[in-house]
């Protein structure tokens, strides 16, 4: 059994021991109601009317700016998440590693992006693998350094690999990640791509969020500067005829700030150009990392509707040992906390059927492994009690994804009408 069919069963965190194994399509047969406790706590739970309107949301905005999407499939790594992004109309996914790749190809991508340096002898064979057993896949993976290039050179004779692989060269910005530091180094290696055997150069790859700090116009000023030098390294690659596909492809990250992205994504080019924005975050949001850079989207683009949180973390009040604290029944092994810690968002007390605010200044200070301290006013008018359910809203849903094996998709009134799985 691989991990894109998991079953579910009482093995995995936050399925009911005591309840039978279940096909994940199939859990919304068993009427489980999350106001009704019938899943333990923790549990990450996903907002179904929320993910949908996420999907179709970016899809129309990359469409309306005639662009396309390759989310990146990182953040949630699930099978059944992917198969809904490429049914939305995502022309492909992106990944950090050949291996997640995988998960992405047997999910049915056919269009695959690694935005990262592809390297190792076993990766290039995974690289291979994956081509020769999936007709029709199109993979591109990132190139920076002549370095590179010459140890694939190397994988390739040893192999005796004759067909080039498709490649991006990345632009890069100084004291931070992968990617050519100038444009005298993206041209010089994009002439050694074009000279090699082994490799063909596809397009110009650029990641944009290191520069987005949270301030409107200067994340906009800063991130517009270094996308119209990529454009440029773009234009200067085609003007000498150094790309070897019939399509440029010209690709962004794009979570944070991917209104200011999706216009640079275009150059005036001798053959057709594809812009692909791979926002990665989008479907599922956040509370607080994201939320902040979505009001500067809405700021600057003059949108009135935006994308929606879709993750929480449900917690049970376990104990109130002091006035003013509650310890929740969550932690490190459970929820992010690498940019802020969770917030709670709601508050759903022992018996009730429906949420309700948290009142202004309860916060989350800190987090054990599996304790979450929560901090309230002793005097105010809502006091949480043992077996309380408090949602917490997330930041940054990458580092909540991974600490799952599953999650129910819930509506409205609590029931699960879903699960995905991921494959971490």
């Amino acid at each position: 059994m691989t991990q894109e069919t998991l079953v579910l069963d009482g093995r995995l965190k936050g399925y009911p021991l005591a309840a039978a194994p279940c096909d994940p399509e199939q859990i919304a047969t068993l009427g489980w109601n999350l106001y009704q406790d019938d899943l333990p706590y923790p549990i990450a739970v996903l907002d179904e009317q929320a993910l949908s309107h996420n999907l179709q949301w970016m899809q129309a905005f990359a469409q309306a700016r005639d662009i396309v999407i390759a989310p990146h499939g990182k953040t949630t790594l699930s099978p059944q998440i992917f198969r809904r992004q490429l049914d939305a109309g995502a022309w492909g996914l992106t990944f950090a590693t050949v291996w997640q790749a995988g998960v992405g190809v047997r999910a049915g991508a056919q269009r695959v992006m690694i935005a990262n340096q592809v390297v190792a002898d076993a990766d290039l064979d995974g690289v291979v693998a994956l081509l020769n057993t999936n007709p029709g896949l199109r993979l591109w993976f990132l190139v920076d350094s002549a370095e590179q290039v010459a140890r694939i050179e190397d994988w390739a004779r040893r192999r005796q690999h004759r067909t080039p692989l498709d490649c991006l060269l990345e632009i890069g910005i100084a004291g931070q990640r992968t990617g050519c530091r100038t444009a005298e180094q993206a041209m010089t290696l994009a002439r050694r791509i074009h000279a090699s055997l082994a490799l063909r150069l596809g397009g110009i790859e650029c990641y944009e969020g290191g520069l987005a700090h949270g301030d409107a116009q200067a994340d906009q000023k800063a991130v517009t500067a270094f996308l119209d030098g990529v454009r440029e390294i773009t234009q200067d690659c085609d003007r000498v005829g150094l790309f070897q596909d019939e399509t440029i492809i010209l690709t962004a990250g794009g979570s944070a700030v991917f209104d200011v992205v999706a216009p640079a994504l275009r150059a005036s080019v001798s053959r057709p150009l594809l812009g692909v924005l791979r926002s990665g975050c989008y479907i599922a949001h956040d509370h607080d990392f994201y939320a902040g850079f979505m009001r500067n989207i809405q700021s600057r683009s003059g949108l009135d509707d935006g994308l929606r949180p879709a993750l929480t973390v449900w917690a049970l009040v376990q104990s109130v040992p002091e006035p003013g604290l509650a310890l929740l029944s969550v932690g490190k092994r459970d929820v992010s906390f690498d940019l802020s810690l969770p917030q709670p968002v709601g508050l759903a007390p022992h018996g009730a059927l429906a949420n309700q605010p948290v009142p202004t200044g309860w916060s989350i200070t800190g987090l054990n492994d599996h304790h979450a301290y929560l901090r309230f006013d002793p005097s105010g008018a809502v006091i949480p009690a043992v077996g309380d359910r408090v949602i917490l809203g997330i930041s940054h849903p990458c580092t909540t994804f991974d600490k799952w094996a599953w999650m129910p998709l819930a509506d409205a009134r609590g029931h699960v009408v879903g699960a995905i799985t991921t494959a971490f």
